[in-house]
């Protein structure tokens, strides 16, 4: 059994790239036993996986299974009768043609929860398209509102894979398993990493319905445009970000920095900003960004250093709240978020691709099962 709120959960994931991974370390961390099922001979990733670079494969063991062997498509659906839930990220139409797709699968276990992530959802015109995060992240509205101002840049894939899919894909499974124990009934949670990114965007769009949000970046209040609230070269190159919105935040930020000119007076008067902006960014290129610290921290102006992920790890906040921890000789978030009763924990390094046996055997498979399955050549 895991530690953490999510022990007791079963769950099978289908091992791909990008949000799938990023969803079962979630949903291990915080203690659901969650076994992957790879692909014999092969593993997915971009260079990493299956070594304990590999973050996102962490805390589950891995099962290789060859998905052309009807005894290795027999084994997963045993694996199915006794999960809670289970997650693929393939296109549309892939599992149907493994035999594994929700029909079989719900016809096996009537009260699975079937977690289908991909990044244009299982229907629509895109939906048998190639992408990635930044393709589905562009037609949401949220790419073109992030970057400089004549240039949108890629969030990393944090908004699509992660935030839109990998975090909604695990919210949809769990709100499905919270449904199913009440009825008995599953069903399968279609998470479309366009939808997800759309949906992050509510406020945003909000904003825009109501006037205060214009479709141009570096022009509006939480996008880089006011001096307030953007980042700010330091003299040795490093960067500072300031977020101070609320006006007595602004007044703390305006006295520890020396603003005193009453042109910094009309803080929401946005036709000022771009001057307001150089005037900042002059002043703050005179100090270093530790200068800045020992100024600004633990005030109230809404402050931090930009930190590189070399230097997150060390940064007191960090070490105090244990923020990162080291598995296996790598440095890597430690799980999020807290619990005060049932706190997660990392469950172990990722598998190292030789949990076949012990997977099955802890999922129920008897010694003649696994034999069966090798001489098969299953997995």
């Amino acid at each position: 059994m895991g530690q953490g709120p999510l022990s007791g959960l079963r769950i099978v994931e289908f091992a791909g790239i990008g949000p799938g991974p990023f969803c079962g370390m979630l949903l291990s961390d915080l203690g659901a036993e969650v076994i992957r099922i790879d692909r014999k001979g092969g593993r997915w990733g971009i260079g990493v996986s299956g070594t304990p670079f590999a973050v996102t494969e962490r805390g589950r063991r891995s099962v290789a299974f060859d998905l052309k062997k009807p005894e290795a498509i027999e084994a997963c659906l045993r694996l199915i009768e006794g999960a809670d839930a289970l997650f693929e990220g393939f296109r549309p139409g892939v599992m149907e043609r493994f035999g594994l797709g929700p029909d079989v699968a719900l016809a096996r276990n009537s009260r699975l929860v079937y977690g289908r992530v991909t990044g244009w959802g299982q229907s629509g015109p895109y939906s048998q398209a190639a992408g990635h995060d930044i393709n589905y992240i562009a037609i949401s509205g949220a790419l073109d509102a992030i970057g400089l101002h004549d240039q949108p840049v890629p969030p990393l894939n944090l908004v699509g894979d992660f935030g839109g899919g990998a975090l909604y894909l695990a919210f949809g499974l769990l709100a499905g398993v919270i449904h199913a124990r009440e009825t008995g009934q599953g069903q399968v949670v279609d998470v479309a990493m366009s939808d997800g990114a759309a949906s992050l965007m509510a406020m945003f769009y909000g904003f825009r319905a109501k006037g205060m949000w214009q479709d141009e970046r570096q022009a509006n209040l939480l996008d880089g445009g006011a001096h307030f609230y953007g980042t700010y070269r330091c003299a040795d190159g490093k960067y500072i970000a300031f977020g101070a919105i609320e006006p007595q935040f602004y007044v703390e930020l305006r006295q520890k920095a020396g603003l005193t000119d009453p042109a910094f007076d009309a803080q929401m008067d946005d036709a000022t900003w771009p001057m307001l902006r150089e005037r900042m960014r002059d002043l703050i290129a005179r100090r270093t960004q530790a200068e800045w610290c020992a100024l600004f921290d633990g005030s109230d102006a809404c402050f931090a250093p930009v930190l590189s992920m070399a230097d997150a790890p060390d940064h007191p906040h960090n070490r105090a709240r244990e923020t990162f921890v080291e598995v296996e000789g790598v440095m890597q978030p430690a799980p999020a978020p807290r619990f005060s009763a049932t706190p997660g924990a990392v469950q172990g390094p990722p598998p190292p691709g030789a949990d076949n046996e012990l997977a099955l055997r802890i999922w129920g498979f008897a010694e003649n099962d696994i034999a069966a399955l090798k001489t098969a050549e299953a997995i």
